[in-house]
């Protein structure tokens, strides 16, 4: 039998004892000296053996308190994984071919290197470097603390109808395991006499801009079984249901571990859309009338550069094609080792994320020529975007190949793998801001709050999967992810640039990779990205356009209840800022002083990773509700 004598202390206590190796780490948080041991440790690190039985951290891991990656595959595989998902699929291409094919990669590119990479480094590099959350990560300035709160708000609202569209490719997953796929034709219980299949379509004199194709009828009444409008009284589909349910199931078994069982899950989800997506470009490219499409897709119409339309279109898409300002960058680099370079990471995750969205559209658009060619229409005419592209134009172009539901099954498992990805890391980013909020009460049952998590989404999203569902998800999707994150990604570059010290953040950067960002990284932070996501986010708002689904326009009530939701996330910005400023002592200057200089907990989660700038740290394990001292606010 091992017996243990502890005893702790949270000031150095060299006089205890002459053995170097039982000296505490002076300046450093509360330790406890350990007989079984004969060292000391940090006084707030969880009981090895207790953390040990959900396998959360492991003997390689650098912080025993939160865990690490267990290698560097992992992260990166979940940074792209995070990064590419639908939209690299089914908006993307269709962007490019609407705003000028090939000469729209020029405005995406540009819009890359100076609003994408740099907000992608700045948030990977502030999550490696305190090992935090969204939401504690602030207290490198709490005056912006209420970003945090965004961020978790923001995703945990689409994680709960992202799942949902997972739940739709489920549906056509399972449907088509059959000899032939229920899209194919007009003679279904579904179909309306509007219906003209493409056996029909050669004989049929009427406008082709009111033909209703079998793969549009499915959709529409069959799998959604649409509602006239989003107030109609309505029922939950089962099917549905049912599929969400086995999306959460999944989701939740690949979390249910944290980022040990997930960063293992990514090895297969991350990859096996490329698989596919060589497969489907091979078969593509083969068929008849695929260069007329690929055509559409990339020649250059220079025309349209002039047109800012275009390079909104272009930044919008960078900025949420790489995930950024979500929260998610955030969280997946703070399980990172300390000693990682987040400079090569942003480009290779960057990169890749760029690539394959120009990559998909080959695909998609050597598929949506052949099917032009077939249909005798032009390629304009078959392009649509969004759900219209994976859920009815692809599927009724899969219907002209041989072997139809063998190729339907590989593109629809492809579909559920880059939504899982993405749905695994906004399912974290929220779990992890809990669990740092409460981290002796909650970090060693992370199951639980996995589980929860889960639980209340499913329940949550039940709206979403009624007859009206689509409304739902559409009304949710159009507020909750587009301006509260241009908001946030533009305060993070102010707040870090002037309060924070961008000089002082090149440092952290520095400690961490071994070398400072150079002046392009600088000057995108200060000032270049932050005026291009100004002009995005004035744009947008100009040119607003009510939200809307096809020909369907939302009542009042309901673009109403939209904009509800996009002021329910952006109001913590300034409602935490005021919070802040209120409970802080002192004359209003002090108080706003201290609200906008690092807390005495903020700085690199290990001792030993500290320089003398952070010698005198405090604990940074403390959570929710502890009180944070103001350091001396000395920008360095």
């Amino acid at each position: 039998m091992v017996t243990t004598t502890t005893m702790t202390t949270s000031i150095p206590m060299g006089n205890m004892t002459t053995d170097p190796e039982k000296q505490p780490l002076p300046n450093g948080p509360p330790q406890t000296y350990t007989s079984r041991d004969g060292k000391w440790k940090d006084s707030y690190d969880p009981e090895p053996n207790a953390v040990s039985q959900m396998d959360l951290v492991d003997d390689g891991d650098e912080n025993k308190e939160r865990g690490n990656w267990s290698n560097k595959a992992d992260y990166i595989l979940s940074c792209i994984g995070y990064a590419v998902g639908l939209g690299n699929v089914w908006r993307f291409p269709y962007l490019a071919f609407e705003n000028g094919g090939g000469a729209f990669l020029i405005p995406y590119i540009v819009m890359l290197v100076f609003a994408g990479l740099p907000i992608f480094l700045l948030e990977t590099s502030l999550g490696q470097f305190a090992s935090q959350g969204p939401i504690r990560i602030w207290r490198c300035l709490p005056l912006f603390q209420g970003i945090g709160y965004t961020q978790v708000i923001a995703s945990a609202l689409v994680g709960i109808y992202y799942n949902c569209i997972i739940a739709y490719t489920l549906f056509y997953l399972f449907s088509s395991f059959t000899s032939d796929l229920p899209w194919r034709t007009c003679d279904n219980t579904w179909n309306t006499g509007d219906c003209v299949d493409t056996n029909s379509l050669k004989n049929w004199t009427g406008n082709i801009s009111d033909r209703v194709s079998p793969s549009e009828e499915y959709w529409d009444r069959y799998m959604l079984s649409r509602s006239a409008g989003i107030g109609e009284p309505v029922t939950v589909k089962w099917q549905l249901a049912l599929c969400l349910l086995l999306a959460w199931i999944v989701v939740y078994f690949s979390l249910i571990k944290g980022i040990k069982s997930s960063g293992k899950v990514v090895y297969f989800t991350a990859t096996f859309p490329y698989v596919v997506l060589l497969i489907l470009l091979i078969r593509g490219v083969t068929l008849e009338g695929a260069l007329e499409g690929i055509k559409f897709f990339i020649v250059p119409k220079w025309s349209q550069i002039a047109n800012a339309k275009v390079w909104k279109d272009a930044a919008a898409q960078i900025f949420f094609s790489l995930s950024a300002a979500w929260g998610g960058l955030l969280t997946l680099a703070s399980y990172n080792k300390f000693k990682n370079n987040t400079i090569h990471d942003a480009l290779i995750v960057a990169l890749t994320n760029c690539a394959t969205s120009v990559f998909a559209g080959f695909v998609i658009f050597s598929i949506l020529g052949h099917m032009a060619l077939k249909l005798n229409l032009t390629v304009p005419e078959v392009a649509k975007s969004g759900f219209g592209l994976a859920f009815v134009a692809y599927p009724e172009a899969l219907t002209l190949l041989p072997v139809s539901p063998l190729w339907a099954i590989i593109f629809f498992l492809m579909l559920f793998t880059l939504g899982l990805d993405s749905q695994f890391t906004i399912v974290e980013t929220v779990a992890t801001a809990i669990c740092d909020g409460w981290p002796t009460l909650l970090r060693q049952k992370k199951w639980l709050v996995m589980l929860t998590i889960s639980v209340c989404c499913y329940l949550l999203a039940m709206p979403c999967l009624t007859h009206a569902g689509i409304y739902h998800v559409v009304l949710i999707d159009s507020y909750a992810g587009t301006y509260p994150l241009i908001i946030v990604a533009i305060m993070e570059c102010i707040g870090i640039s002037y309060l924070y010290g961008l000089r002082r953040f090149c440092k952290d950067i520095a400690m961490m990779a071994g070398y400072q960002p150079n002046y392009y990284w600088q000057a995108n932070w200060a000032f270049i990205t932050p005026a291009l996501l100004t002009f995005v986010l004035i744009f947008s708002f100009v040119f607003h356009e009510d939200v809307s689904y096809g020909d369907y326009t939302y009542p009042l009530w309901a673009v109403t209840l939209g904009n509800l939701i996009l002021v329910f996330c952006a109001i913590w910005i300034p409602g935490v800022a005021i919070f802040w400023l209120i409970v802080t002592p002192g004359s209003f200057w002090e108080r706003l002083r201290k609200v906008t200089s690092p807390t005495d907990t903020w700085g690199p989660h290990l001792p030993q990773h500290r320089d003398e700038r952070y010698a005198n740290m405090a604990n940074p394990s403390a959570g929710i509700g502890a009180k944070y001292t103001p350091n001396d606010g000395t920008k360095l």
